[in-house]
């Protein structure tokens, strides 16, 4: 890894708690894009990870954490508890706006699943956040936030993912910001069909350059 680059392990304190991360910010780094994954996963999903690489290959920093303790998870309906994760991502990213790395570089969020409703409802407490993406989201348990989101959002569904599409639409109906539904054809929930995952990953690059702005001449 290139010694200019900020590259590590963390522990993000929240309350008595400490939830494992990985960190990374380039050299100049245009943005960091702090990830929400969905439930029952964590900062080492596979999809995930093709995403930050991706962003990180477009000098983006990444910051990948889990969203529940080891212990946590092990109850499934904290997976689905969107308040509380919505706070351990605003946690997060104040955490991650004290590091001396990190100082004034602009924050976006990308969310997976059931990632994407929590990222959605602390970006309607975060005015500072740039942009964010969501990747086969579920919107919908955020409801009651959307009209409250005002940076640029996208939303990223497959042709194929019928039902969450449906839920995206018409969650899409209660944004008031910046937007954009992207469709990718032939995709399922998890974009597992060769290439969709970096049709994923371009849209995201694009939408994430086209909001945050530009820092380093």
């Amino acid at each position: 890894m290139d010694q200019l680059n900020y590259h590590k392990e963390v522990s993000i304190p929240v309350e008595d708690l400490r939830l494992k991360g990985e960190l990374f910010i380039p050299q100049n780094a245009i943005a960091i894009i702090i990830f929400s994954h969905g439930s029952g996963s964590s900062r080492l999903s596979k999809r995930n990870q093709m995403v930050a690489k991706h962003l990180q290959e477009k000098g983006f920093g990444t910051l990948l954490f889990d969203l529940l303790t080891a212990d946590e998870d092990k109850n499934i309906q904290n997976r689905f508890a969107i308040d509380l994760l919505a706070e351990r991502l605003i946690v997060a990213t104040l955490w991650l706006e004290r590091i001396p790395a990190a100082k004034d570089i602009c924050i976006g969020f990308f969310g997976a699943s059931t990632g994407a409703a929590s990222a959605l409802k602390a970006a309607a407490k975060l005015p500072q956040i740039c942009a964010v993406v969501s990747r086969g989201g579920r919107p919908d348990l955020a409801l009651q936030d959307l009209p409250f989101v005002q940076v640029p959002t996208l939303f990223i569904v497959g042709s194929l993912d019928h039902q969450v599409l449906q839920l995206n639409q018409k969650a899409y109906q209660q944004l008031t910001c910046i937007k954009k539904l992207e469709i990718v054809e032939g995709a399922t929930h998890l974009f597992e069909e060769p290439g969709k995952l970096e049709v994923v990953s371009d849209f995201a690059v694009d939408w994430f350059k086209s909001y945050i702005p530009v820092i380093h001449e």
